[in-house]
């Protein structure tokens, strides 16, 4: 059997990727759209990306209208600004949200129609150049062909997906992320590590894709503490930084499976912030699939140091889900109730969150078979 791996075009990591790029940033137009939030604006990691452009002779357009995760209307708006001020390459910078609407706002410059319309088709075309700028340490859409956007008429998170979607140039700065406050530090670092532990346990894994989850895995269970203790410890970002694009290189070679299934729906409909949803999802959901590959599990357990090879498969995968829920506890991750949502309006949406989340097909690339019913139960759990 052969595999197919892929990786963004060119990547830049550490302290001068940003000025180390410059002769690449040249390379891809003259005229950049800048799509990112207003609270990235705010923390000056703009400031920084339009003054390299503007040493690289490189026009920019802001576009900073990215508020949460992005919508069908925002994507829409940007493309607007894309066309009205000519420009001829786009830039995300930011969150998983910022980066996602690069990706999509690249896309539908050039696809006709509606999002919805290539939702669960490989998204292909001649789109304009693509350069991602993480400014979290959790999403690695800055590693992905993947967007997700949220049609809000519909209360359904869209998945776009295709080769065409992976950006062109990939910079990542740890730096850039010592303003993320506690909260999206452990919500970000818990959205890659499930990304790393659903790829080294997915059908679509292999040998590449394991080696990097591994790595990404062991770094998290190491730094995310230390970094959501202290987020001015730049070793702990700096290897966050790594561990995200890891994990994004393994999604982007391996998918998702149970965990990023059944939090979409919840995204939608409760607003949940992803990585959150994630990671309130993480531990009933690999605890309902470790049966399913107890030596995949065993190998985690082993590499973060919860368990020895004296132990068998089976008690080494068991304290992998203890270590994991000690790291929600240290990372103080809100359970649903805790968040806000009542369990009997929860509980109106479970039979359609379990349907989106099978038409997903992301809980089928778990190794032990899951069906809705089996979704309606791990949902039932999130309120026990």
């Amino acid at each position: 059997m052969a595999y197919k791996f892929m990786l963004p075009g060119k990547t830049y990591i550490g302290s001068d990727a940003l000025k180390e790029s410059e002769a690449d940033l040249k390379g891809l137009g003259k005229k950049a759209l800048v799509v990112t939030g207003k609270n990235v604006t705010r923390t000056g990691a703009v400031q920084t990306l339009t003054s390299t452009l503007s040493n690289c002779r490189i026009d920019s357009v802001l576009f900073n209208d990215i508020t949460g995760e992005p919508t069908v209307e925002m994507i829409e708006a940007g493309v607007k600004r894309y066309k009205e001020t000519g420009c001829d390459f786009i830039i995300g910078i930011g969150g998983g949200s910022p980066l996602d609407s690069a990706k999509a706002i690249a896309a539908m410059t050039v696809l006709e129609g509606r999002i919805s319309d290539y939702v669960g088709k490989e998204t292909e075309g001649e789109f304009p150049p693509i350069v991602l700028i993480p400014t979290t340490s959790g999403t690695g859409s800055e590693a992905t062909k993947y967007a997700v956007i949220t049609d809000t008429a519909r209360n359904v998170k869209m998945l776009l997906r295709g080769e065409s979607l992976l950006p062109e140039l990939s910079i990542i700065d740890a730096r850039l992320t010592l303003t993320m406050p506690p909260l999206v530090t452990a919500s970000t670092g818990m959205d890659a590590l499930t990304h790393a532990i659903e790829a080294y346990t997915s059908r679509k894994g292999n040998p590449l894709t394991d080696i990097y989850a591994l790595s990404a895995i062991k770094r998290i269970f190491t730094y995310l503490p230390q970094a959501f203790d202290d987020g001015t410890n730049l070793k702990a970002r700096e290897e966050m930084a790594i561990a995200a694009y890891e994990a994004g290189v393994c999604i982007k070679n391996a998918s998702v499976t149970l965990v990023h299934g059944m939090s979409r729906p919840i995204g939608a409909l409760f607003h949940v912030p992803h990585g959150l949803a994630n990671a309130i999802l993480i531990t009933q959901c690999l605890s309902y699939v470790l049966d399913g590959c107890y030596e995949r599990f065993a190998a985690i357990s082993r590499i973060i140091g919860a368990a020895d090879d004296k132990s068998d498969d089976k008690e080494a995968a068991e304290a992998f889900i203890k270590k994991l829920s000690e790291l929600c506890k240290h990372l103080k991750i809100l359970s649903l109730k805790e968040y806000g949502i009542c369990k009997d309006e929860f509980d109106k949406f479970k039979d359609k969150m379990a349907q989106n989340a099978m038409a997903s097909g992301s809980p089928s690339n778990a190794i032990k078979e899951v069906t809705g019913e089996d979704i309606l139960k791990i949902y039932n759990k999130l309120f026990a």
